[in-house]
């Protein structure tokens, strides 16, 4: 015979789990106010690497996919051609630390920041070089993320031209900072 705790486990516990599932965020259906949707990017973690950066406080992996990709290896955008709709960005960015666990103290990402988006659809963002973007600000209390906003640095528009304006000063490598090294 079961005793009452045992019971009330096995009937409350199912309940208490299904709830935290439902209860933690669906990034995926996270959308910028008039602009990309997180969902456009699902499987971005799995991207080939691009490059990597260190920009003050934070240390980057910028991600594409594989339009992205095989557009660099046919030489764009040093070939003078736009790279092709479809080709995608991601950025994660981490704030540093200095693992002082590894020889040398190398600086290593820390706590996630945000994620930063890019798309090249010249139909959907003909006003904007071609690319949309999108920027979505982390929270390691809440484990969530949100469409990034004036409030942050650098302040994002509610739109998916938010990016636009810092790109305009590469507009000849097709409004692309990140170039493709040597592997």
């Amino acid at each position: 015979m079961l005793s009452i705790r045992a019971a009330v486990a096995i009937v409350v516990l199912p309940s208490l789990l299904a709830g935290m599932a439902l209860a933690a965020q669906d990034r995926y259906s996270l959308q910028v106010p008039g602009g990309l949707a997180f969902s456009e990017f699902r499987g971005y973690d799995e991207w080939q690497t691009v490059a990597i950066s260190q920009n003050g406080s934070t240390i980057e992996t910028i991600l594409g996919n594989p339009a992205m990709i095989e557009a660099y290896k046919a030489g764009i955008p040093g070939n003078g051609k736009p790279f092709p709709d479809g080709a995608k960005f991601a950025k994660i960015h981490w704030n540093v630390r200095k693992a002082e666990d590894q020889p040398g103290d190398p600086i290593v990402p820390g706590a996630l920041h945000d994620i930063d988006f890019m798309v090249k659809d010249s139909a959907r963002f003909a006003d904007s070089g071609g690319w949309g973007y999108g920027a979505f600000e982390y929270d390691a209390a809440s484990d969530a993320f949100r469409p990034a906003d004036t409030s942050d640095s650098p302040p994002q528009e509610h739109d998916a031209k938010c990016g636009f304006a810092c790109h305009t000063i590469v507009t000849d490598k097709d409004y692309v900072f990140t170039a493709y090294p040597k592997r």
